[in-house]
C-alpha cells in the first residue's frame, strides 16, 4: 500500500504535539486525524477505521489506558495497531499498556525520525497480517487460533490476547516443537525497522504463560522459545 492509503489517529491532549505530529505525518503523505480526547478518539476509530493510533497515556477524564481497552472492543480495530507514545516508562506502565491491548510503547521524547521510521515499519505489518496467506487457522498444544477472526481458544476457555501476544502464539504455533531463535521472533513480530528492548519479549511470554500455564511455550535457556508438540 502506498502512504496515502493508511490512515493514522493521533490522540493527545497537548495541542502543540497534536499540530507537530499531524503536520510531519501529512507530509510523508499519510491519512491523519487527530482527537484531544478519548471520548472523540473512541468516535473517529468507529467511524474512520484507522491502520494505526498512536495514543497519549496521561490525559483527563478517559485516560488512554481505558481508551485503548474500549478501542479494542470496536470490531473493525482489532486488527488496528495501537502504539503508546507516553512520557511515562516506567516498568508497569509498559506492562499496564500491553495488558489494555496496546502494541507497542514508545516514550517521549521521541526523535521525529526515529518515530517516522517506526510509523512506517508498524504500517508495513499491516500489510503482511492482512496477506490472504496470513488467514488461516491453526491447532496445536490445546489451542485453536483463528487469524481470520483474530480469536484463540485454549481447551473451551475462549482467550482474549492484545496483538502482539496473538501475533507471537501464532509464530510459535505455526510450528510445534520448532525452536524460534530469539532474533527470529523479534525480527517476525517486531520486524527489523523497529527497535524494541529486550526485556519486551519476556515479558510477552511470561503474560501468555500467566493464561496458558508453564508447559506450553517452553523456553531454551539463551536460544529462545517453542510450543510444546
Amino acid at each position: 500500500m502506498r502512504n496515502e492509503s493508511y490512515r493514522i489517529l493521533l490522540v493527545d491532549d497537548e495541542a502543540d504535539i497534536l499540530e507537530f505530529l499531524s503536520y510531519n505525518l501529512r507530509k510523508e503523505g499519510y491519512q491523519v486525524f487527530t482527537a484531544d480526547n478519548g471520548k472523540d478518539a473512541l468516535y473517529l476509530a468507529g467511524k474512520k477505521n484507522p491502520h494505526l493510533v498512536l495514543l497519549d497515556v496521561m490525559m483527563p477524564g478517559m485516560d488512554g489506558m481505558e481508551t485503548c481497552e474500549r478501542m479494542r472492543k470496536i470490531p473493525e480495530m482489532k486488527q488496528a495497531v495501537i502504539v503508546f507514545l507516553t512520557a511515562r516508562g516506567e516498568e508497569y506502565s509498559q506492562l499496564a499498556g500491553f495488558d489494555a491491548g496496546a502494541d507497542d510503547y514508545l516514550v517521549k521524547p521521541v526523535k521525529l525520525k526515529v518515530l517516522l521510521k517506526r510509523v512506517a515499519a508498524l504500517l508495513k505489518r499491516v500489510d503482511r497480517d492482512n496477506s490472504p496467506m496470513s488467514m488461516q487457522v491453526l491447532e496445536a498444544a490445546g489451542l485453536h487460533i483463528d487469524k481470520e477472526r483474530y480469536t484463540v481458544t485454549f481447551g473451551e476457555k475462549p482467550l482474549l490476547l492484545p496483538r502482539k501476544e496473538f501475533e507471537l502464539l501464532y509464530l510459535l504455533a505455526s510450528r510445534p516443537g520448532r525452536l524460534f531463535t530469539r532474533e527470529e521472533i523479534f525480527l517476525r513480530i517486531w520486524g527489523d525497522d523497529v527497535i524494541v528492548g529486550d526485556r519486551t519479549l519476556d515479558v510477552h511470554i511470561r503474560k501468555l504463560r500467566e493464561k496458558l500455564g508453564n508447559d506450553v511455550i517452553l523456553t531454551v535457556k539463551g536460544v529462545g522459545y517453542k510450543l510444546k508438540e
